[in-house]
């Protein structure tokens, strides 16, 4: 396993920084394209408050995110701190400190706040005090968020196996398993809980729909398979998280594909051809994408069809797509905010987080935007008077 672990984080060291090619080939570096400046702004994006919130978020390939609810903005950092705050003005609601190296979550489900920790660790505290509720310990590191629903908490571990929980104390009720291939991508897509279901993407490239009460299989899909002569070249790891819609499950592997399921059968509804480990964000007349190469696209969530690509920003690792009103907002590896205008992918507005990666997916209540950093830095923005 520590072998299997190392050889996947030099791969997603190796993909961000070279060119697609076969191992044993010389590969070829992607300069970060040069940003072109921006002289007129259309838009005035003014900070609401920031704040630090702990000694970073792990790096590139932590699996710490924002839970945005209506009672608080949830955050964790790789010091073991997990933190409610007030959305409205940053100020601290509690803060708990689980003494535990927290590389995942928090999510919220119910009355608990989970994370998941590199010592394989799933710990559940109390939505409204911080207070710790109980802590389940499972063979390997826990990269994607515990999430759950009801009765019953889903934990992932980067070996393949998955578990099903009781929320009350952690004990087992269910496992699930599936071979991890020798190598894969750094990181684990969250699992997505709908219904009676829980959907989880693994790194073979197959999409698993498991029934929430007992782990058994309701079916199984391949999204993409392996092709190409060189070992990245057959990579076909499903890492960004699934998304849900009116219109169906949408998920986009590392194997160049992207694709709209029936989530009761598992079958496409359309398909097409983009690669991305990053994310996706879907809205009633959108589906966003930021692609491996640091594209950022617009698709009809319906058909599949492109409505525009954004190359302005290419080969910068940008962070999940999220948008406000009626414009798409990306990170990137320098700390940069890139907002445009959901009609043509017009670059509108540009504005910086402190110079540091933004890598988790930022969040959204439909009035401020919710960013933090590889370094732990939280900011909340707004659209002002336009310019």
């Amino acid at each position: 396993m520590p072998m299997r672990r190392a050889a996947a984080l030099g791969v997603a060291l190796g993909i961000a920084l070279l060119g697609s090619s076969a191992c044993s080939s010389k590969p070829k570096v992607r300069q970060p394209t040069k940003l072109a400046e921006l002289k007129s702004p259309e838009i005035k994006v003014e900070q609401v408050w920031s704040r630090s919130i702990g000694n970073g978020s792990g790096g590139f390939y932590a699996g710490l995110r924002l839970a945005l609810e209506a009672d608080a903005l949830y955050t964790a950092s790789v010091d073991g701190k997990v933190v409610a705050l007030s959305p409205k003005t940053g100020a601290t609601i509690w803060s708990t400190s689980t003494k535990a190296r927290v590389i995942s979550g928090p999510s919220v489900s119910g009355d608990l706040v989970l994370v998941g920790t590199l010592d394989g660790d799933a710990i559940a505290l109390q939505r409204a005090t911080g207070k710790e509720v109980w802590r389940a310990n499972f063979a390997s590191e826990l990269t994607a968020a515990p999430v759950g629903s009801g009765d019953i908490v889903v934990v992932r571990g980067v070996d393949g196996k998955q578990f099903g929980l009781s929320a009350k104390d952690g004990s087992r009720i269910w496992s699930f398993d599936r071979q991890v291939p020798t190598l894969t991508l750094r990181g684990l897509s969250e699992p997505l809980i709908l219904g009676n279901k829980v959907y989880t993407g693994l790194d073979s490239g197959k999409l698993v729909a498991l029934n929430l009460a007992d782990g058994v299989t309701a079916w199984e899909q391949n999204i993409s398979v392996p092709t190409g002569r060189g070992d990245l070249d057959r990579l076909t790891d499903i890492d960004a998280d699934l998304i849900a819609s009116d219109n169906g499950l949408y998920v986009v592997t590392y194997g160049n594909d992207i694709a709209l399921l029936d989530p009761a059968s598992g079958e496409s509804r359309w398909r097409r051809s983009i690669k991305s480990y990053s994310g996706m964000f879907a809205d009633p007349k959108h589906l966003y994408v930021t692609d491996n190469d640091g594209v950022l696209w617009s698709l009809d969530p319906e058909s599949g069809a492109v409505s525009w690509k954004q190359e302005g920003v290419k080969y910068r690792r940008l962070s999940p797509p999220i948008t406000l009103g009626q414009y798409a907002v990306v990170g990137d590896y320098k700390g940069y905010l890139h907002w445009y205008e959901n009609g043509e992918g017009r670059l509108v507005a540009r504005n910086n987080l402190g110079g540091e990666p933004i890598t988790a997916p930022p969040v959204s209540d439909g009035e401020r935007l919710f960013v933090m950093d590889v370094d732990g830095k939280l900011a909340a923005y707004r659209i002002g008077t336009s310019r």
